[in-house]
């Protein structure tokens, strides 16, 4: 089984680095990862709802270069669906068992993510009601992977 995550922006604080390469070594022993970086737009804070929407168009479009035909498409968004850990277990692991050998995570910028690649989602998952920077968001989302593994006892394929 393979996982991809694809992230708008780089990671620069130390801290999140160190976290996302330990938890990308425990997922070595359940899963193939791939962590993707698109380059993401610069947005200053008085946008227009209009510029808005073109930072986080020119963001998608990096994305779904990205992305690879085949794969199961799971957006994170502040509107998806709030599930326990134990529930994401199960989602993910019905994709697998149904024959989905690869998941792609998008996590966006910090405006969030355009509505035709939140469309093109076959998931939209929220992590909480709370509002995360999008680095830190990339460490709790494999933090949640690897705890995912472990619910299922998942062994690498």
């Amino acid at each position: 089984m393979k996982i991809t995550i694809i992230a708008v922006g780089k990671i620069k604080e130390k801290y999140l680095r160190e976290g996302i390469n330990e938890y990308s070594k425990r997922l070595s022993r359940f899963c193939s990862l791939e962590i993707i970086e698109v380059d993401d737009e610069q947005a200053p804070d008085n946008l227009s709802s209009m510029q808005e929407e073109q930072v986080k168009k020119r963001e998608a479009e990096r994305i779904v270069k990205r992305l690879k035909e085949g794969s199961t498409l799971i957006v994170l968004d502040v509107c998806g669906s709030k599930l326990s850990s134990e529930e994401l277990a199960r989602k993910i692991e019905t994709f697998f068992i149904s024959g989905k050998s690869h998941i792609t995570f998008v996590i966006g910028g910090s405006l969030g993510i355009d509505k035709e690649l939140l469309n093109m989602a076959h998931f939209r998952l929220s992590l909480s009601n709370m509002t995360f920077p999008h680095q830190l968001t990339r460490l709790i989302l494999l933090e949640q992977l690897y705890r995912m593994f472990k619910i299922t006892g998942s062994i690498k394929q």
